[in-house]
């Protein structure tokens, strides 16, 4: 089994990190600041070089005005 990160459904998701935080006006450095993490950390994500488990992407969600809830049910939605 490949590693998550190189899976088509992973570029999927962190594609839609990328699209809640643009749409929130929130730039990388903001977000790293509120997550407590290096900016590096954020663009990682984005590339899709970096796995995020499930509290970190929970977190993420909270930090940009994202229900976590509707995060999952946007992603399930675009997999089909």
């Amino acid at each position: 089994m490949r590693k998550s990160i190189h899976r088509a459904e992973y570029m999927l998701l962190v594609e839609l990190v990328r699209e809640i935080r643009l749409a929130s006006g929130v730039t990388q450095e903001e977000l790293s600041r509120k997550l407590g993490r290096p900016q590096s950390f954020v663009s990682d994500v984005e590339r899709g070089t970096r796995r995020l488990d499930v509290l970190e992407l929970r977190d993420l969600c909270g930090h940009l005005g994202q229900p976590f809830v509707e995060f999952v049910a946007e992603y399930e939605r675009r997999l089909q």
